[in-house]
């Protein structure tokens, strides 16, 4: 069983994957969060800087692409495969209503004829790698069964199944008969990804699918960080490699971007998720969302990472 951890837009960088890496252990593929394709070609320096092998050494990385447009998807492909992967992982899942009505991500889904002349043209033409992240349907559950149709007529090396459809959104509770039916009748390596929280959750999917052959976690991991160690060695979170991990992603992003702002939004984006780990200290979450200066949140985390040392 491997452990994949998801893509989260905004959060996930890469100077954020090296610092998980450097503290947790567990995670099988990190995947980058997606770069939208274009005619142009690479247009954001960061995009490129994200994905750079230099910049992603501790790791086994899995560059994302979103995309409706085969030519466009192929250009990246060719250019991602030049810098030295060997696997390109294609979006179909993003639920987003901007990405939805550009007609890429879980929009895509829509168009299942457009979709399978997409898949064509690109398997013809990539020779490398190529995964999928998918919805099970635009509006409707039913959808996925002929979008497994498609699917199976190419060499996807991975198919990896978010069972919501794109209203869900986040939604409503993850369809596992119809993800039940998608391992029964894939061709493919099957992937489970949505919902998995604790050890607890995995355990419960793993007994219901015992022979799933990888599990992806994203917001799992931002909860608890030592997710993957718990579910693999049974190692729980522990207090100081957490705030080893806090104290080196804060200095990494002091180091990267000017002024406190840009600081304060990333550390506040991180403690949105993490303190669902300790719900005791909530009031703290709420004192690190409304702080301004970095000197504030300085001391409001120190008082934390003080109490959370005493329990």
């Amino acid at each position: 069983m491997e452990l994949y951890f998801a893509p989260l837009e905004g959060i996930t960088g890469y100077v954020y994957r090296n610092v998980h890496a450097r503290h947790f252990s567990g995670i099988d593929k990190y995947f980058a969060p997606f770069i939208s394709t274009s005619s142009h070609g690479f247009q954001k320096r960061k995009e490129v800087r994200d994905i750079l092998p230099e910049n992603n050494e501790q790791m086994h990385l899995v560059p994302q692409l979103l995309s409706n447009c085969a030519q466009d998807f192929i250009d990246y492909g060719r250019k991602i495969y030049e810098l030295g992967y060997s696997e390109i992982n294609l979006n179909l899942g993003c639920p987003s209503r901007t990405v939805v009505s550009k007609g890429k991500g879980a929009g895509f889904l829509a168009e299942p004829e457009a979709l399978d002349r997409f898949l064509d043209q690109v398997f013809s033409q990539l020779k490398g790698k190529i995964s999928i992240k998918t919805r099970i349907g635009k509006d409707d559950p039913e959808e996925f069964f002929g979008l497994m149709e498609i699917y199976n007529k190419y060499p996807v090396s991975e198919l990896i199944i978010h069972p919501r459809t794109q209203t869900d959104y986040y939604k409503n509770k993850p369809n596992l008969k119809v993800f039940g039916e998608a391992v029964r009748h894939s061709r493919h390596p099957v992937c489970y990804n949505g919902d998995i929280c604790t050890k607890e959750e995995f355990d419960n999917l793993t007994e219901r699918f015992p022979n799933l052959q990888a599990v992806m976690i994203g917001r799992g991991f931002l909860k608890n960080p030592a997710l993957a160690q718990e579910i693999v060695m049974g190692e729980h979170l522990k207090i100081t490699v957490l705030k080893q991990y806090h104290d080196e992603l804060y200095q990494q992003y002091k180091e990267l971007f000017s002024g406190d702002k840009p600081v304060l939004f990333k550390m506040k984006e991180l403690w949105l998720y993490l303190i669902e780990y300790f719900p005791e200290y909530e009031k703290y979450g709420k004192r690190i969302k409304k702080t301004q200066r970095l000197c504030d949140y300085e001391g409001i985390a120190a008082e934390l990472f003080s109490r959370l040392r005493q329990s």
